[in-house]
């Protein structure tokens, strides 16, 4: 039983994800209290049980304690073991909301990862399927993780019903790389992926068109690819989405999307994703906001040198999450101006020395 001195205090239930996931790979017991404690309805959401049953089936000897009102969470965390894992996801979150978490555990498990997760693969709140696959999964070959590296999304599901199936597949290493990315580049091309399903197949045709009606402007290099699901394949419910990503000269890759709304034209929502994209871009760096916390807690887990790298100004989330990796890891970042002599850069070099984490879980050969 450790000491009450080593186990973390947190309150609150923002940043939940982020605190567990730093727990179990730093080893450290954490405590969260006064988790909507002033809520109509107080204690953890059926979603937030569901991502602490997934902690607990991808990992072997965590022990989870929840308060009786549910407003309280104790976590011993344990090894992360990966292997092959299934996972029913709530309909109040999509799938992005737990793979987030497994994307930063999966490769310091002891056996390579595949995770199969059903339920929504596109919403609102959280990273899509298609974000994934295309954006998330190349930000970890940054650090060498690429070998059998791969997202599968077997069945779209679309809110309320879901419905949807993804496959996840992750090999370990035994150390991450240290990064050092500071050229952004000039962006060479736009890629992006449109579907629909269980409405009109040409919506997705609709949102292309509107999407480079804009594009074509800046670059010749754009491919909108419209990806169709039939039959069982496309979930339950019916809705669209247009996901589009720019990459650079040196892989930088920045990405947006949008979803179908009630009442809302297909034109609009490609208009909706491609100035989402352009905003983006806009704001520089190499790698882009919804992505910051991935990039950085994998320079604080690389060898002992110096990581560093290009990005814009943090989100409330990342500044948050550098504290909390402080609190965990013991680390801190470097934050400067990349260029003090041009005032309205709002780009920054984030530098810190990495922690040297090696993968003890993993199964000697």
């Amino acid at each position: 039983m450790a000491q009450s001195s080593s186990i973390l205090h947190f309150s609150g239930h923002q940043h939940l994800r982020s605190r567990l996931t730093l727990s179990i790979l730093s080893g450290k017991h954490v405590r969260i209290d006064k988790i909507r404690s002033e809520d109509k309805n107080p204690g953890l959401r059926d979603y937030e049980i569901s991502l602490l049953r997934l902690l607990e089936k991808a990992t072997n000897g965590t022990v989870i304690e929840i308060s009786v009102t549910g407003t309280a969470i104790l976590l011993r965390p344990g090894i992360i073991l990966g292997g092959s894992l299934q996972h029913d996801c709530p309909a109040t979150r999509s799938i992005g909301y737990f793979l987030e978490p497994l994307v930063m555990l999966a490769p310091f498990a002891k056996r390579p990862m595949h995770l199969t997760l059903k339920g929504i693969t596109t919403d609102e709140h959280d990273l899509s399927a298609d974000i994934m696959r295309t954006v998330t999964l190349p930000h970890l070959q940054l650090f060498g993780i690429s070998e059998g590296l791969e997202l599968r999304i077997k069945k779209r599901g679309a809110a309320p019903g879901g419905g949807g199936e993804v496959q996840f597949l992750c090999p370990i290493v035994k150390q991450v790389k240290t990064l050092n990315f500071v050229d952004p580049g000039k962006i060479k091309r736009i890629r992006g992926v449109a579907h629909a399903v269980r409405v009109n197949p040409q919506f997705s045709n609709r949102m292309i068109e509107a999407s480079r009606s804009i594009l074509n402007r800046y670059i010749p290099d754009i491919y909108l690819y419209s990806d169709v699901y039939k039959g069982d394949e496309s979930g339950k419910s019916p809705g669209y989405a247009l996901t589009l990503l720019a990459e650079s000269t040196t892989a930088a890759i920045h990405c947006a999307e949008a979803l179908s709304e009630p009442g809302v034209a297909p034109e609009d929502i490609g208009l909706k994703a491609t100035r989402a994209l352009l905003a983006e871009v806009e704001k520089g760096g190499c790698v882009d906001q919804k992505h910051q916390s991935l990039v950085l807690l994998m320079m604080v887990l690389g060898s002992e040198d110096v990581g560093r790298c290009l990005m814009g100004e943090p989100t409330p989330k990342t500044i948050q999450f550098l504290r909390d990796v402080r609190a965990f890891f013991g680390t801190s970042f470097k934050i400067v101006a990349a260029d003090s002599s041009n005032s309205d850069n709002v780009q920054l070099l984030y530098s810190c020395y990495g922690t040297g984490y090696i993968n003890a879980n993993r199964t000697l050969a």
